[in-house]
C-alpha cells in the first residue's frame, strides 16, 4: 500500500484569504481521506463497491451538511469551509464526495430550507451523523437535463398521497434511507417528498457496469403505488426552482471539489516528473513537461481564486446560479484537462491502481455530466449574458 504523500499546491498564497477556521477544518478533513480514504478506495473502485465504513467518520468531519445549523445537528460552519471540505473528499474520490454532496446539499438542504420544523427535527440530526443516508430523485430514464417534463406524479387520495414513477443515476440509491423525491401533483406543479425505505412499492435497484464513480453506489427509485403520509410534503417551496436551489447548492460544492481532483493528479504528476529517469535525466527537466506542469498549476489557481471569490458570495448572499454555473463547468473541465495531461506525464503506470491519476479522470467523466451537464452550463451562461435562452 503506497503512503499518501498529497501536498496542495498554493502558487498565489491563497491560505492568506482563508481564517483560522477555515484551515482546520480543511486540515481535519485532509487528514482524514490520507488515513481512512487513500488507503483503501484503488481497492473499493477496482470492486465497485462503496466502502460504507468510512460514513461515520464523513459525518465527524463535517462532510454531511456543515453550514446546516448547530441545533439541527449540522457544524454552522460558512460556506468555504463546506468547499473546503469537499476539495479534500474528491482529492480523495469524487465518488466518496458525490455521497457527501448528496446528503449535505441534495437531502439536508431541502429539509432545512424547504421543510417544516418537525421534518427538521426528525431527519436532520440523523443525516448530520451519517445514521440516515438520503438521495435526492429529479432525474428520470427520459428526462435529465429538462427535469420540468418529468412525468413521476403523485395523486391526493385524502389521508395520504399515491405516488408513480422512476428517477435514474441517483446516488446513494442503493442504500439510503430517505429519498427527496421531486414529483408533479394532479394540476403539474412539481413538490419534493421525502420517500422512506420500507415504504411499499418503493424500490432502488443498483445500477451496475459503470466505469465511471465505481466508488459510489449508483441506482434508480422506482414508485409503483406508493403510499407517502402528507406530513412528508415539503411544505415551503414548490416548482422547478425548488429542486434547482438544492442543485446550485451541490453544484458550488462541486465547482471545489473538483479542484480537489486535479490538485491530486498534478501533485501526482509533479512528483513523477522528478523520479522517472529518461535520457539520463528526471522527465521534469524537459521542456515539454515542465509546459505541462506549468499549465495544471496555472488553471488550478485559476480555478482556486474563482472559486474562493464565489463562496464569499455565498456567504453574503450575493452568489447567482448562473456565477454558480460558471464555475462547476470551469473546474470541472479544468480538472478533467488535467488529469488526462497527468495521465500521460506517467505513462503506462498511470492507467494502474499504483497511482490514482485513472481512476480521477474515470471519474471526472461523470462530473462532467452530472448536476448539469458542460454544454448546458455553457448555455445558463450564454443566457446570462445575452438574456435569450437557447434551450428551446
Amino acid at each position: 500500500m503506497k503512503p499518501d504523500l498529497f501536498q496542495s499546491p498554493d502558487y498565489f498564497n491563497l491560505d492568506d484569504l482563508l481564517s483560522d477556521e477555515h484551515k482546520l477544518v480543511r486540515e481535519s478533513a485532509r487528514a482524514w481521506v490520507k488515513k481512512e480514504v487513500s488507503p483503501i478506495i484503488e481497492e473499493y473502485a477496482q470492486k465497485a463497491e462503496f466502502p460504507k465504513q468510512i460514513i461515520k467518520g464523513l459525518g465527524e468531519i463535517g462532510g454531511f451538511g456543515p453550514y446546516i445549523p448547530v441545533e439541527y445537528g449540522g457544524a454552522g460552519l460558512d460556506q468555504i469551509s463546506y468547499g473546503l471540505i469537499m476539495q479534500e473528499i474528491e482529492r480523495g474520490d469524487s465518488g466518496v464526495r458525490s455521497t457527501s454532496s448528496v446528503q449535505s446539499s441534495l437531502v439536508m438542504y431541502p429539509i432545512w430550507k424547504y421543510g417544516n420544523e418537525e421534518q427538521r427535527m426528525k431527519y436532520l440530526p440523523k443525516l448530520a451523523t451519517g445514521e440516515y443516508i438520503g438521495c435526492f430523485g429529479l432525474t428520470e430514464p427520459d428526462h435529465g437535463s429538462d427535469p420540468g417534463s418529468m412525468i413521476t406524479n403523485f395523486k391526493d387520495m385524502g389521508d395520504h398521497y399515491l405516488l408513480n414513477g422512476a428517477k435514474m443515476w441517483i446516488s446513494n440509491a442503493p442504500f439510503a434511507d430517505i429519498a427527496i423525491v421531486w414529483a408533479k401533483n394532479e394540476e403539474g406543479r412539481i413538490h419534493g417528498l421525502i420517500v422512506e425505505r420500507g415504504m411499499e412499492g418503493f424500490t432502488t435497484p443498483e445500477t451496475h457496469n459503470k466505469w465511471s464513480l465505481r466508488a459510489s453506489a449508483t441506482g434508480e427509485l422506482i414508485f409503483d403505488n406508493v403510499k407517502v403520509p402528507k406530513e412528508n410534503l415539503l411544505p415551503n417551496k414548490s416548482g422547478l426552482g425548488a429542486p434547482l436551489g438544492c442543485l446550485d447548492s451541490a453544484r458550488y460544492g462541486i465547482a471545489w471539489g473538483a479542484i480537489g481532483a486535479a490538485m491530486d493528479c498534478y501533485d501526482t504528476a509533479l512528483r513523477y516528473s522528478k523520479e522517472r529517469i529518461q535520457f539520463g535525466k528526471p522527465i521534469g527537466g524537459t521542456q515539454l513537461q515542465q509546459k505541462k506542469l506549468a499549465e495544471m498549476i496555472t488553471e488550478i489557481t485559476k480555478a482556486q481564486l474563482l472559486t474562493w471569490r464565489l463562496g464569499v458570495l455565498r456567504n453574503e448572499g450575493r452568489a447567482t446560479s448562473a456565477q454558480i454555473s460558471m464555475a462547476k463547468r470551469n473546474n470541472v473541465n479544468m480538472a478533467i484537462n488535467i488529469a488526462r495531461e497527468a495521465r500521460q506525464m506517467l505513462g503506462g503506470m498511470g492507467i494502474t491502481g499504483e497511482y490514482s491519476i485513472m481512476r480521477h479522470m474515470m471519474n471526472l467523466e461523470s462530473v462532467i455530466t452530472y448536476e448539469g451537464t458542460h454544454d448546458i452550463h455553457l448555455l445558463i451562461t450564454g443566457m446570462d449574458v445575452t438574456g435569450i435562452p437557447a434551450f428551446k
